[in-house]
């Protein structure tokens, strides 16, 4: 009986775990946008894991996407400190499809984002994996396929 009670109270943590659920994801997505859009880049590089990776590419009609390049989150991080110097971007997402996994421990989500930077504007979908980690979620970084913005 007590190794029964032991196996419950040691079962009973992992057992305890949240699963992501759509709400959270897409809370995830406007506090990450709002971090973004407020300049608090420290707050918007904390919900990324250490491991997190930041990848551009564009949209090449019915080929492959062309890649511009893979950055880290250090390396991302002090490349939109140098572009935010400039200007400050602001970015509008919406979401357009989450794919949690059958554990619930991690979600696809897919993002359309309208990127104003100064006078210029740009489009691209986002893709990023939400993980649980430290007690919420974390995206372990994002892809970013530029796409042609369709008229206002």
């Amino acid at each position: 009986m007590r190794a029964l009670v032991l196996a419950l109270l040691i079962a009973t943590p992992a057992a305890a775990q949240t699963r992501i659920t759509d709400a959270d994801v897409r809370a995830f997505v406007v506090r990450q946008q709002a971090a973004w859009n407020a300049g608090r880049l420290d707050a918007y590089f904390a919900a990324f894991t250490p491991d997190a990776t930041f990848t551009d590419q564009a949209y090449n009609g019915g080929r492959p996407p062309v890649p511009y390049g893979t950055a880290t989150l250090a390396e991302a991080r002090a490349q939109t400190r140098k572009a935010v110097a400039k200007a400050q971007p602001r970015e509008a997402a919406r979401v357009f499809r989450i794919a949690i996994a059958a554990d619930g421990r991690s979600a696809e989500v897919t993002t359309s984002v309208g990127i104003q930077a100064g006078s210029r504007r740009m489009c691209a979908s986002r893709v990023q994996t939400v993980v649980l980690a430290e007690g919420g979620l974390k995206s372990r970084g994002q892809t970013d396929t530029y796409i042609r913005c369709r008229a206002r």
